[in-house]
């Protein structure tokens, strides 16, 4: 054995445990990390309970979007105070162009004759037949959005979902069985609000294959369905942001590849 290999054999232990001192090293450095990440996320709060605690961050984050369009409203009064203050016949003109045009965007309150439905999720103690599926039993997003669209077909001039005005950017979309609608979470039961002819509503209705479909449930397992003539509703105009973030112009090739 000649003396190159004698200095191997003595440095192969040597670097072996260099190795292992610089992992443990490592894995101690990337723990440390870890709960110093924690440490601040939770600062010092119990983020095993913060993260099981569902419902009070839904109920914060509904406070939150509340606080928000409540702010958003106020700022909109402030804008169109200090707009009618301006004698500018250019501002004037197009502080008129944007009144002419609220009633289209939804901002305005509107009152009249209409129709008020409630959708609810089957009793949970009705006998089923066998084989029902569970599915059934709730309302989906697919049920109020029929509703909504045969309202609107029917002429509806205004519309709320759980009182909050519906307008052109309004998105109905339900997780599991329950509503999320412009930043807020609701439960069954569903209420909605149509202001317009009761008799054309109606008819609409009842010409919508999908409300049809529900209606079937509503016989066969008992969905609810109450649906009643309102003499004098009002629909309160949208207070919060119109502002779209996403939406774009289809180009003509955006139309080919579809």
């Amino acid at each position: 054995m000649d003396v190159r290999q004698v200095l191997q054999r003595l440095r192969a232990p040597r670097r072996q445990a260099l190795l292992r001192h610089t992992a443990v090293v490592g894995v101690l450095a990337l723990a440390g990390a870890l709960f110093a990440t924690s440490a601040r996320t939770a600062q010092g709060s119990d983020l095993r309970a913060e993260a099981t605690d569902l419902p009070g961050l839904v109920a914060e984050e509904q406070q939150l979007v509340a606080r928000r369009d409540a702010r958003v409203a106020a700022l909109r009064q402030e804008v169109e105070a200090l707009t009618a203050s301006v004698q500018d016949p250019a501002v004037r003109e197009l502080q008129a162009t944007g009144d002419a045009l609220e009633p289209a965007a939804g901002t305005v309150d509107v009152t009249g004759p209409g129709l008020v439905l409630t959708l609810d999720d089957a009793p949970t103690g009705r006998p089923q037949a066998e084989g029902t599926a569970t599915e059934s039993l709730i309302v989906h997003q697919e049920d109020l959005q029929a509703v909504v669209n045969a309202l609107w077909a029917g002429g509806a001039e205004a519309m709320t979902l759980m009182g909050q005005r519906i307008i052109s950017t309004s998105a109905v979309r339900c997780v599991g069985n329950t509503l999320k609608l412009q930043g807020r979470v609701y439960s069954p039961p569903y209420t909605v609000e149509a202001v317009g002819d009761p008799d054309a509503l109606r008819a609409a209705l009842d010409a919508s294959e999908p409300v049809q479909l529900y209606r079937d449930d509503v016989q066969r397992v008992g969905l609810g369905w109450d649906l009643d003539e309102d003499a004098d509703l009002r629909v309160p105009g949208w207070e919060g942001s119109l502002e779209l973030d996403h939406a774009r112009v289809l180009r003509p090739a955006d139309a080919v590849r579809r």
